[in-house]
């Protein structure tokens, strides 16, 4: 990379820096890690361990916009910690995990950071953010701006008028039965979740339209599950369109503000404006684990819920069967048949929800692999430390 390349964005991370806080070896390890191909699913270890806690910040990556946090933070109070059958050092050096919280019963009971991160610090979220969108769409329709779960996406949409998204409905879009035929692996440089955030749009339209709307139909409406990143973009584009509002905004508003999220958050924008809706908020591990909190205390803001009556409950479990004993597919979260709920992204990124033992667990990471799906056992590994999690809170529950 040229000299003054590296000058410029040496500037570019300082003037961030100043405006985040930043921390001066957070700035050196993105200077001398830069990526210079956009696409984070190939980057190195090196290179996504420095990008991950400053994504919003890589001139390479489009621009984003800021999720503005309230003035009184919703609080952490520090608990007794919790007495785990497992060695949590090693858990967390064989996840490469940057931030394990666990909040039981409103208080924290563990936290803890590596890879050089912490509570200060905003890390990315991947799909975790698909949950967040997912909340949107429930706050719109409380809100009155989405008539109903069983409207035709396109009528929001008007560009997807004549695609395979012409009679797909907003729950289909929500549980990912659309029927559209998708490629989501993250080993394969051709596959759909590689190629469509580097798209080149259409004129006019949203980039994530633009790619959605060439794709074909492999199955009716409702018929076939398949994991789908782009279409939580096209949830977020309905919202957006529905609302009149950024995501970002929306978010801070029915959220991120009222509830009191410690730290502004931060949303990655796509190629023509619009917030990534199905990956890429920056936030504090301490703010993942208050959404938590605010799913796990039923969406109440000021004594009533900005969702609809149900709205958790229906999002939080099973929709549609994904062919794992015990799992499930909600709207846009991750169910177990114990009443349990996760958000989950790639590479680590993690919201563990259980109603029944009053938990949140929030995770952050870099694995070596984005996923289970090429041959790694992480996600398993971090599902069965969350098993002993429940384990332990149940034994201090035993007469």
């Amino acid at each position: 990379m040229k000299k003054w390349v590296v000058a410029v964005i040496v500037l570019i991370a300082l003037m961030c820096g100043a405006f985040w806080g930043m921390a001066d070896k957070d700035l050196r390890r993105l200077v001398l890690n830069m990526p210079t191909d956009i696409n984070v699913l190939f980057w190195d270890t090196a290179q996504r361990d420095a990008v991950f806690r400053t994504m919003d910040w890589v001139p390479l990556l489009s621009k984003s916009r800021i999720i503005e946090a309230g003035d009184t933070p919703y609080p952490l109070p520090e608990g007794s910690p919790l007495e785990l059958d497992t060695n949590v050092d090693a858990f967390m050096e064989s996840q490469r995990a940057a931030a394990l919280i666990i909040v039981q019963d409103g208080k924290v009971r563990l936290e803890r950071y590596g890879l050089e991160f912490g509570p200060e610090g905003r890390w990315t979220s991947f799909s975790v953010a698909k949950s967040f969108t997912s909340t949107l769409v429930g706050a719109a329709l409380k809100d009155g701006y989405i008539d109903s779960l069983e409207d035709k996406v396109s009528a929001y949409i008007p560009d997807l008028r004549g695609s395979a998204y012409d009679n797909v409905t907003i729950w289909q879009l929500l549980t990912m039965t659309s029927g559209v035929a998708w490629n989501e692996d993250y080993a394969d440089p051709q596959s759909d979740v590689a190629l469509f955030n580097a798209h080149k749009a259409d004129s006019g339209v949203d980039v994530t339209v633009s790619y959605m709307r060439q794709l074909k139909a492999e199955a009716s409406p409702g018929a076939k599950w398949v994991y789908k990143t782009g279409e939580t973009n096209l949830i977020g584009v309905l919202v957006s369109s529905a609302t009149g509002k950024p995501l970002a905004d929306y978010l801070s508003e029915k959220v991120w503000k009222p509830f009191g999220m410690e730290q502004d958050a931060s949303w990655l924008l796509g190629s023509t404006g619009h917030e990534v809706s199905g990956c890429c908020v920056q936030a504090s591990t301490r703010d993942f684990a208050r959404f938590g909190l605010f799913l796990l205390g039923g969406g109440m803001i000021d004594g009533e819920s900005v969702l609809p009556d149900g709205w958790i409950s229906q999002a939080t479990s099973k929709q549609v069967d994904i062919d794992k004993p015990g799992q499930g597919y909600g709207y846009q979260w991750w169910t177990l048949d114990d009443g349990a709920f996760m958000a989950k992204g790639i590479f680590g990124q993690a919201i563990f929800i259980d109603p029944k033992r009053n938990l949140v667990i929030a995770s952050n990471g870099n694995w070596p692999q984005a996923s289970d799906r090429q041959g790694a056992t992480h996600g398993e590994e971090r599902l069965a430390f969350f098993r002993q999690v429940q384990q332990a809170v149940d034994r201090e529950s035993e007469p």
